[in-house]
């Protein structure tokens, strides 16, 4: 009985385990579609990764920046989400939503994850800078030139020019 139970138990290890391996397997096809632009079949293995295993952050990461590159914001925006389900302060996902967010003209959103990066590093420039995007678009001029003007002091150098051409004093 014991010997059973012993069994079972790696048996089931050991499924667990190698749908992990298939998993990880799937997003390596996925990777190498991706970097040759065969963004469309990239998604497609990352979708049989998830299939393999619903956990697997790392899928949903590709996969939601394949869609970006394919221009589907709204997928990409779902995947992030999820990622940020399994890990609260993923920085990259905030960053990668709230950007996302902003090219489906959905600011406040943006506004909301940008908030977010900033809060876990307070000197990520990209974050202020992208903010300042969301405030001008939300109709916060004022609020949109400090963001730059801020990320500039950061050492962004496309704020720098961003900031002079939306005329910030």
């Amino acid at each position: 009985m014991i010997m059973k139970i012993i069994y079972i138990t790696l048996l089931i290890c050991f499924s667990i385990s190698s749908f992990g391996q298939e998993a990880e397997g799937f997003i390596q096809k996925g990777d190498i579609k991706s970097q040759n632009e065969d963004y469309k079949g990239a998604i497609e293995e990352y979708n049989k990764a998830i299939e393999k295993d619903p956990e697997m952050k790392n899928a949903y990461l590709q996969r939601a920046f394949a869609y970006i590159l394919i221009e589907d914001y709204k997928s990409a925006i779902k995947d992030y989400s999820k990622v940020i389900e399994f890990e609260d302060n993923h920085l990259w996902s905030y960053m990668s939503r709230g950007s996302s967010y902003n090219k489906i003209k959905e600011y406040q959103k943006g506004l909301k994850d940008f908030n977010k990066v900033i809060s876990l590093d307070p000197n990520n420039q990209e974050a202020y800078n992208n903010r300042g995007w969301s405030k001008k678009f939300l109709g916060d001029t004022k609020g949109a030139c400090a963001d730059w003007k801020k990320s500039k002091k950061l050492g962004n150098k496309e704020a720098k020019i961003i900031y002079k051409n939306n005329h910030c004093k």
